[in-house]
């Protein structure tokens, strides 16, 4: 195994494009909450349902984490709210989620970390609720963890520490990738992983210093391990 043995990757806007699927989702679900609870859609648009969920995150913070878990809470409240079986919401959700694991990775992705896993050990980190093995990309990583399963959100470290504790590495036989300056670069480097920004956008560095190792997208990624080799 090289040197870097454990490479981390945030999914959501680094392996494919996140608002398109969420809106998708978020669209069937309101179209099946129209047809199974009528009344609630009658006073609640897709933007009052989200600012429900808001709310449901801030009055019960230890489950803010959960995506599944808060998007449920909030459904539930809803239904009950409006005359309706609560546990449609099981429903629901199980439509939500089939919908939400309909991503389209970027098109050099599932290529490029088909080359990557063997000389590496590939751990996919995520606060979202995908369900990896339902993907386009089911088989391409060794591990899979979500804020779900260690009980934290990036930037907290628990994600990092759970990777790194199932490998059986160091933070510095590690490297994380990923879009967000602060839940993946950030944070990353705090728990002792090498970051490395994917800047699909062209965006500029938001911190005062001069900025991570960035990459527009996972074949510069690539280019880039085998220089460090």
């Amino acid at each position: 195994m090289p040197s870097c043995r454990v490479l981390c990757f945030d999914l959501d806007d680094t392996l494919w494009p996140c608002r398109p699927t969420i809106l998708a989702a978020e669209a069937g679900l309101y179209d099946w909450l129209r047809r199974t609870a009528p009344r609630l859609t009658a006073r609640w648009d897709i933007e009052g349902l989200r600012e429900h969920r808001r709310a449901v995150a801030r009055e019960m913070p230890a489950i803010a984490h959960d995506l599944t878990l808060l998007r449920r809470r909030s459904l539930e409240q809803l239904l009950e709210k409006f005359g309706y079986d609560p546990g449609l919401s099981g429903e629901g959700m199980a439509l939500f989620r089939r919908l939400r694991n309909r991503v389209e990775p970027y098109p050099e992705v599932a290529r490029v970390l088909r080359a990557l896993r063997g000389r590496h050990l590939l751990i996919a980190l995520t606060n979202g609720n995908v369900e990896m093995q339902h993907t386009p990309l089911a088989g391409c990583f060794d591990l899979s963890l979500t804020a779900a399963d260690v009980g934290e959100a990036k930037p907290h470290p628990a994600l990092f520490e759970a990777a790194l504790a199932w490998a059986g590495a160091t933070p510095a036989q590690a490297v994380h990738l990923g879009d967000d300056p602060q839940t993946d670069v950030m944070a990353a480097r705090a728990a002792g992983l090498q970051a490395v920004w994917m800047n699909r956008a062209g965006r500029r560095w938001p911190g005062p210093d001069a900025g991570p190792v960035e990459v527009a997208d996972l074949g510069a990624f690539r280019a880039w391990l085998r220089r460090r080799r």
